[in-house]
C-alpha cells in the first residue's frame, strides 16, 4: 500500500498535527475519496424514466436533488448531485425538518474505504446503522466538479426507523461532511453543516394539455429587490395590468416560475393575487409583506391566481376550462408575494423573480373558479398556548351547497391548503348523506413555508347537499398566550382554496363557532374562575381569550365548544353578500360515519435485511461481511 494510504489509515491515532498537516491530511483523504467512488454499482436497474423534479438543497448549491416517481413499483429514483471535493453526504426525512430522529442514507470515507449506508439519528443526533436497508444504492459517478449518487427506495417499507413517504409536504434534511470518519457511528449531526428543505416528492402525474395557437404571456415580476439578509422575509410588489385587460375576457391556462438564476435555492415559494375590483386603484407598493408602510388596500388584494414553491413544475388548467382574467369588472392591479428562505444569511443578491401568466383570448367551456373552504377569519375560533396538536374545524354545509351548486355539480382539480405559523396539519374532506366519502386534500406534513396549488389526483365532484368539513392542526407550544383567528401573520387561519370548474356565484363557504355560545363559555370560565376572565362588555374576543387561565378544565371546555357548538356560516357570493337564507346559528352537519385514515399495510414482523454499509469501489459496490 502506498505510504500515503497507510498514513491516512491510522492518522487519527498519531499526535494532534499542525495546520498545514491537517490541512494536507484532509486534502489527501477527500483525493481518495474522489478516486475509489468510480461507477459502483449495486443493481444493474436503471431508473425508470429521466428526472423530471429537481430542487437545490443548500442556499449555496453544492447539493442538487432531482427524482422520478414510479406508481406502478412505489418506488423514487433519487439523484443527488454533490458540487466540489467533498469527504461525504448525508441525505434523508424527518417529521419537520429536524436533525434527530431522521431517516438518512450517508455517504462517508474513513480515509482509505469509501461506504454507502442507510441509517437513522438518535434523539441527540447520534448517526446509526438502520437494520433493515430499504435505501438500494445503484451507482456513484464522479462527475466534472464533484460526485452524482443514485439510489431508490419504496414509499412504504414498514421499518420503524424509515419516514412514510406520502402526497403531502416533506421536510428533507441533508449535511455535508467535510472530513473522512472512522465509522459512521463517529458521525453526530450536531458536528456537520446541515440544513433543511420542503417538496412534496410524489406529485400528481397529470396529462399536460396542449397549449393553443393564440397563447399569449405576461410576466407578473418584481424589479431587482436586494433579498434581505434575514432567514424568511415576505416581499409584496403590486403589478398594474396594460389597460387594454380592461377592454375583453381571457382565461389563464397554465402558470409557472420564473426564478433569477443563481437564486434557485432562495426563492422558496410565491403567489399571484388579484386585488378586489371594488377599488378603481391600489398604491403602488414595492417592500416587504405586512409593514407598516404596505397600503391598507393590500387586503382586499386575496383572489388567489397563481401559486407556486419549490419543486413545482408548470401548472395547467384542464383542457375544458381556464381562469376568468380581465374585462369589465375585473382589477388590473395584482399583488405578488415572494417568500425568500436563506437560512445562511447571504447577502447581496439580487432578485427579480416571479410567475409567468399564460392566457388566452379563446375561451374554454368552462370557466374555472376558486372556493374558500374552512373557517372565518375571526377571533371567536382560537387555539390555546402550549398545546402541541389543537383541532379546529371548518364547515361548508349541506344547506349552502343545495342553495349555491347547480345540479350537474361542480368538479374539484386542484388545491391550496393555507394557515398561518403554529398549522401543521390541514385536511379536506367531502361528506355525504352523514358519511365521510373521500379525502380532498390532506397534508399530515403541512408546513405555513410551503404552500403550492396542488393538482388531485383524481377530480372529486361536489354535488348540491354534500358537506365538505377542513380541519387544521396547530401547535403553540412556543407560545404563552391565546392565539386567535385573524388576517395577522401571528394570528391563525384555516383555509382550503380549492380550484374547481364551472364556476358558480359560490366564492366563499366557511364557518366559525356561534358568538352567542362562545360567550356563554367565557362565563363558564369565569364562574369557575373566581372572576378572573373580563366578560365586561366592552372586552374584545381577543381580550376575553387572552385572560382565559389555561388550566385543562378551560382547555378541554373550548375543546368541547368547538366539537358541539352551534356554528355561524358564511355561504357568500363573489360580491361577499350571502345567499338567501338564515345562516346564524346553525346546527353542526351530523356525520355518522367517518373516514379512517390510512395506514401502511405492514406484516406483524418485518424480517431485517443484509445490516453492514455498502462498500463503494472501483471494482464494484459489495456489502462488508
Amino acid at each position: 500500500m502506498p505510504a500515503h494510504l497507510t498514513h491516512q489509515h491510522c492518522w487519527s491515532s498519531l499526535p494532534s498535527p499542525s495546520v498545514r498537516e491537517a490541512a494536507s491530511m484532509y486534502s489527501t483523504a477527500v483525493a481518495i475519496f474522489l478516486v475509489i467512488l468510480v461507477a459502483a454499482l449495486q443493481s444493474s436497474e436503471p431508473p425508470e424514466s429521466s428526472f423530471p423534479y429537481h430542487i437545490p438543497l443548500d442556499p449555496e448549491g453544492i447539493l442538487e436533488l432531482s427524482w422520478n416517481i414510479s406508481y406502478v413499483q412505489d418506488i423514487i429514483h433519487f439523484q443527488l448531485q454533490v458540487q466540489g471535493p467533498r469527504a461525504g453526504v448525508l441525505f434523508g426525512m424527518s417529521d419537520r425538518g429536524e436533525m434527530e430522529n431522521a431517516d438518512l442514507i450517508v455517504l462517508w470515507t474513513d480515509g482509505n474505504r469509501s461506504y454507502f449506508a442507510d441509517a437513522w439519528s438518535d434523539q441527540k443526533g447520534q448517526i446509526h446503522l438502520d437494520a433493515q436497508q430499504d435505501y438500494q444504492l445503484l451507482q456513484v459517478q464522479r462527475t466534472s466538479d464533484g460526485l452524482s449518487l443514485l439510489f431508490k427506495r419504496p414509499f412504504v417499507t414498514c421499518d420503524p426507523k424509515d419516514y412514510l413517504i406520502e402526497d403531502d409536504t416533506v421536510h428533507l434534511v441533508y449535511g455535508i461532511l467535510e472530513k473522512p470518519f472512522q465509522s459512521l457511528e463517529a458521525i453526530n449531526t450536531s458536528s456537520l453543516n446541515t440544513g433543511l428543505q420542503r417538496v412534496q416528492l410524489l406529485k400528481s402525474e397529470v396529462p399536460t394539455p396542449a397549449m393553443p395557437a393564440d397563447v399569449q404571456t405576461i410576466e407578473i415580476q418584481a424589479p431587482d429587490i436586494l433579498i434581505p439578509d434575514n432567514e424568511t422575509t415576505y416581499w409584496c410588489y403590486v403589478f398594474v395590468l396594460p389597460p387594454d385587460f380592461s377592454e375583453h375576457r381571457r382565461h389563464i391556462i397554465k402558470y409557472e416560475a420564473i426564478v433569477t438564476e443563481g437564486n434557485e435555492a432562495l426563492v422558496h415559494h410565491m403567489e399571484v393575487f388579484q386585488c378586489s375590483a371594488e377599488f378603481e386603484s391600489i398604491p403602488q407598493y414595492d417592500g416587504f409583506c405586512g409593514s407598516k408602510m404596505e397600503p391598507d388596500r393590500l387586503n382586499y388584494c386575496r383572489h388567489v391566481l397563481a401559486a407556486w414553491a419549490l419543486g413545482a413544475k408548470a401548472f395547467y388548467y384542464p383542457e375544458e376550462a381556464g381562469v376568468a382574467f380581465g374585462g369589465v369588472g375585473s382589477s388590473r392591479y395584482l399583488r405578488l408575494e415572494v417568500h425568500y428562505h436563506n437560512p445562511w444569511n447571504i447577502r447581496g443578491r439580487h432578485d427579480s423573480s416571479g410567475i409567468r401568466l399564460y392566457y388566452t383570448d379563446s375561451l374554454r367551456k368552462f370557466n374555472a373558479g376558486i372556493m374558500e373552504l374552512g373557517l372565518v377569519y375571526t377571533p371567536v375560533m382560537a387555539i390555546p398556548p402550549q398545546e402541541t396538536a389543537f383541532v379546529l374545524t371548518g364547515y361548508c354545509t349541506d344547506k349552502c351547497t343545495m342553495m349555491a351548486l347547480p345540479p350537474s355539480g361542480i368538479h374539484i382539480f386542484a388545491s391550496q391548503l393555507h394557515t398561518h405559523l403554529t398549522g401543521r396539519k390541514v385536511v379536506t374532506v367531502l361528506a355525504r348523506n352523514g358519511q365521510e366519502m373521500k379525502v380532498v386534500n390532506r397534508d399530515n406534513h403541512y408546513s405555513p413555508y410551503f404552500q403550492d396549488i396542488r393538482m388531485l389526483k383524481k377530480i372529486v365532484s361536489v354535488f348540491p347537499g354534500d358537506v365538505l368539513i377542513t380541519s387544521c392542526t396547530y401547535n403553540t407550544e412556543d407560545r404563552k398566550l391565546a392565539t386567535v383567528g385573524g388576517f395577522g401573520i401571528l394570528e391563525e387561519m384555516c383555509v382550503n382554496y380549492v380550484h374547481y370548474y364551472p364556476q358558480t356565484e359560490l366564492e366563499l363557504c366557511k364557518s366559525a363557532v356561534n358568538d352567542g355560545y362562545l360567550q356563554k363559555y367565557f362565563r363558564q370560565v369565569n364562574s369557575f374562575n373566581n372572576e378572573e376572565v373580563c366578560t365586561c362588555p366592552q372586552a374584545s374576543v381577543p381580550e376575553q381569550f387572552t385572560s382565559v387561565p389555561w388550566n385543562s378544565y378551560n382547555r378541554d371546555m373550548l375543546k368541547a365548544l368547538y366539537r358541539f357548538a352551534p356554528i355561524s356560516m358564511h355561504c357568500n357570493k363573489t360580491s361577499g353578500v350571502s345567499f338567501q337564507g338564515e345562516w346564524n346559528p346553525q346546527p353542526l352537519p351530523e356525520i355518522t360515519s367517518t373516514l379512517k385514515e390510512p395506514g401502511p399495510n405492514c406484516p406483524a414482523q418485518q424480517a431485517p435485511s443484509h445490516t453492514n454499509p455498502t462498500v463503494v469501489s472501483a471494482a464494484g459496490a459489495e456489502a462488508e461481511s
